[in-house]
Formats: C-alpha cells, sequence, structure tokens
C-alpha cells in the first residue's frame, strides 16, 4: 500500500502551525469548492486545534439560512460577488464564534451561473480587524478553479498571519 506524503511543506500545514502556535481557531463557508478547503486544512495532523469546522453552502437558500447573507446582496450582486463572498466569511465566523473565517464563491464550471463566467471567484477573509474580498479568474476547468481557489484562500490567510498583508492592491477591506 502506497503511503500518502507528508503534507509538513504544504501550505495548509504552514498555516496551521501559525493558527495554533497564536491560539486562534478558523471557520470556513465554501461554495464551488465543495469542502476542499476543509478538507485542505483537515488532513494535517492536529488541526483539531485549529479548525473549528465549515459550512458547505450550495444553494442561496442556505446562504441566507445559515450564513446570514442578505437576500438584499444576492438579489442585487449575486451569490458569485465579492459582497456574498464577504458576508459568507463574516457569518461563518460568527456561526462558530472564529477568530478567522475563509470563505470562497465562484463558478467552478463547467457552465456559466448567474451570468458569470467560469472561472470567476471570490475569496473572503474576516477577522476581527475586518473583511477583505479578492477576485480570482481561473480557467474552464472545474477541478483546476477548485483548486485554485484553495490555494488563494490559503494565500491570503498565510499572508495575513505573516503580516505580509494585504498581499496587493486588488484585496479589498471592509472594517467589521
Amino acid at each position: 500500500m502506497a503511503r500518502m506524503e507528508h503534507p509538513g511543506s504544504d501550505r495548509a500545514a504552514q498555516v496551521g502551525m501559525e493558527l495554533k502556535k497564536r491560539g486562534w481557531r478558523l471557520a470556513v463557508a465554501e461554495s464551488c469548492t465543495g469542502g476542499l478547503l476543509g478538507h485542505r486544512l483537515t488532513r494535517i495532523p492536529g488541526s483539531s486545534a485549529y479548525f473549528l469546522g465549515g459550512v458547505i453552502a450550495y444553494r442561496n437558500e442556505i446562504k441566507a439560512r445559515i450564513l446570514n447573507v442578505r437576500e438584499e446582496t444576492l438579489a442585487q450582486f449575486g451569490a458569485i460577488s465579492a459582497e456574498a463572498a464577504r458576508e459568507m466569511a463574516e457569518g461563518v465566523r460568527h456561526l462558530f464564534q472564529a477568530d478567522l473565517a475563509l470563505a470562497i464563491t465562484g463558478v467552478a464550471g463547467p457552465d456559466p451561473e448567474e451570468g458569470k463566467p467560469v472561472g470567476e471567484i471570490y475569496i473572503a477573509l474576516a477577522s476581527p480587524d475586518g473583511t477583505w474580498t479578492r477576485r480570482i479568474t481561473g480557467g474552464l476547468d472545474r477541478e483546476e478553479n477548485q483548486a485554485l481557489a484553495v490555494e488563494a484562500a490559503l494565500e491570503l490567510l498565510e499572508g495575513m498571519l505573516r503580516g505580509s498583508f494585504p498581499p496587493e492592491d486588488s484585496w479589498g477591506n471592509e472594517g467589521s
């Protein structure tokens, strides 16, 4: 039986070590990634020290009812928007009483949604100091878009934890 390579050099492991060192707890809200972010975080041994849990919210009614994404936000901007990502992150942070929360929403593919093209993805990070969002663009492959979204979310969290935050001008900030 082949052994899986130890994820020690993985970005999720590095982020986990930083969260554990600080005693911070993380929650996630995912739409287009369907739990891949949670999986990447929890495959690390000892992740229960910092990972509280997550919500996979594919449908708008779940985003509204569980994550408190406002109906007005969904009607005006859609579920695939910076505004929805922001409210998802803030909602899951509140729901789990977490120090930090990540959210991902977008169009993984293969078909466009809400008039948005395949590969349009929004990521948000909510913290006590505010909430940051970013739009990224993937390609036409569903699995590649999901992997890209998770890696970008982990990169955002890693940058915040290392103090090099936000990593570039395309991150938007709105105080809580």
